[in-house]
C-alpha cells in the first residue's frame, strides 16, 4: 500500500504566540523594509556616484534634526511604556503614554515641516538638484509614515480612553507599537545616512 506524503503547512493562526494580525503586521513591515531599502540604496548610489554633492552642514540644520531625532527616540520609549502599562492592567497609564507618544510624533512632524520650509525658502527643492530630489523623497516618505502613525495613534488613544483595551485584549496596542518602533528605526538610519555622512 502506497501512502502519499503529507506536508505540514505553517498556519500563522496556529503558531503559538503569533496571531494572524501580528503575522500580517510583520509581513507589512517586511514590505516597508524593502521599500525603504530601495530608497536608501538609490540615495547612496547617487550620493557616492555623483561628482558633486553639497556639503551637508551648509544645507541642513543638523543640530535641530538631531534634537528632532531625540524626540522620536523618546516617543519610542513612551510607546514601550504604554504597552507595559496595559500588560500590567493599567489602562490610565496606557492612555497617558499613548497620548505622549502621539504628541511627540506631532512635534517631530512639525519640526520636519519647519526644516522643509526653511530649505524651500533658501531655494533647495526637489527640482533644483539631485540632492534636493533625494532628500525630499527620503524624508518625505518617512514623514508620511510618521504622520500615518500619528493618525493611527489618535484612534488607538481614543480607543484606550473608551476602555477598548484590557489586560486580556490589547493586541491593537502591540501592533501600533511594532509600527511605531519601525518608523523610529528607519529614521535613525536616515538621520545617519543623510545628515551625518
Amino acid at each position: 500500500m502506497i501512502h502519499a506524503p503529507t506536508t505540514l503547512e505553517a498556519n500563522p493562526s496556529t503558531i503559538p504566540g503569533l496571531s494572524t494580525r501580528k503575522f500580517a503586521m510583520w509581513l507589512f513591515l517586511a514590505s516597508e523594509v524593502m521599500f525603504f531599502t530601495g530608497l536608501i540604496g538609490a540615495y547612496l548610489a547617487m550620493r557616492f556616484g555623483g561628482t558633486e554633492w553639497p556639503i551637508v552642514a551648509e544645507e541642513l540644520n543638523v543640530p535641530l534634526v538631531a534634537a528632532n531625532t531625540f524626540i522620536l527616540i523618546v516617543s519610542s520609549v513612551t510607546m514601550v511604556k504604554a504597552f507595559a502599562a496595559i500588560e500590567n492592567g493599567d489602562t490610565r497609564g496606557l492612555s497617558r503614554f499613548l497620548l505622549a507618544t502621539m504628541l511627540l510624533g506631532i512635534v517631530f512632524v512639525s519640526i520636519q515641516g519647519y526644516e522643509w520650509s526653511a530649505l524651500l525658502t533658501e531655494g533647495t527643492s526637489p527640482s533644483t538638484s539631485v540632492f534636493g530630489a533625494t532628500f525630499f523623497t527620503l524624508t518625505g516618505f518617512h514623514g508620511l509614515h510618521v504622520l500615518g502613525g500619528v493618525v493611527t495613534l489618535l484612534f488607538v488613544t481614543v480607543g484606550s480612553l473608551r476602555g477598548r483595551y484590557t489586560l486580556e485584549n490589547h493586541s491593537g496596542v502591540e501592533l501600533m507599537g511594532l509600527y511605531w518602533h519601525f518608523v523610529d528605526i528607519v529614521w535613525i538610519f536616515l538621520f545617519t545616512i543623510v545628515y551625518l555622512i
